[in-house]
């Protein structure tokens, strides 16, 4: 038909998205939502009647599952919204570096060197109280849009 050669650039990365859509009006509290950008877990969701001026809309509130803000959004109940794909990944706990950097062991035998401690100071303080005593602990990693984030910890015993 065409002797035109046509060249696509994709400026996308492989792999699944980040978030997939969701109606409005079937989330519920404890699931998750897109806030800003950002991924939270739905802590209150109160739905208005619809009015003269069409849509009965959601009042989310949300508090985001990496740093804890609270964020709030208003969407028709109709509408779509962006829900995060988020994963929990359990990993052991290797080594912990002086600048604040974990060492993980992965299921393939791999070691994941990318990841900080986290913020939260009680997690914080089990996760180096723990190593420093020689235990063999297990950290839950909490991932969503591109972010990864130390989210748990267990014990399984000395090692």
């Amino acid at each position: 038909m065409s002797d035109e050669e046509h060249q696509f650039e994709s400026k996308a990365d492989a792999g699944a998205s980040k978030t997939f859509p969701q109606q409005a009006g079937t989330i519920r509290k404890n699931g998750y939502i897109v806030i800003k950008n950002r991924p939270c877990k739905v802590v209150e969701v109160s739905t208005s009647k619809t009015g003269k001026h069409g849509h009965a809309k959601c009042n989310f509130v949300g508090i985001d599952i990496f740093n804890g803000k609270k964020l709030e959004d208003i969407v028709p109940s109709s509408h779509n919204c962006d829900v995060p794909h988020v994963t929990r990944t359990d990993y052991q706990l290797l080594d912990i570096t002086e600048d604040g950097f974990v060492s993980l062991l992965t299921d393939s035998g791999d070691t994941k060197d990318d990841l900080k401690l986290p913020t939260d100071e009680a997690l914080l303080k089990q996760i180096k109280d723990g190593f420093a005593e020689g235990k063999d602990l297990i950290v839950s990693v909490q991932c969503a849009m591109g972010e990864e984030q130390i989210c748990g910890l267990k014990d399984i015993g000395p090692k």
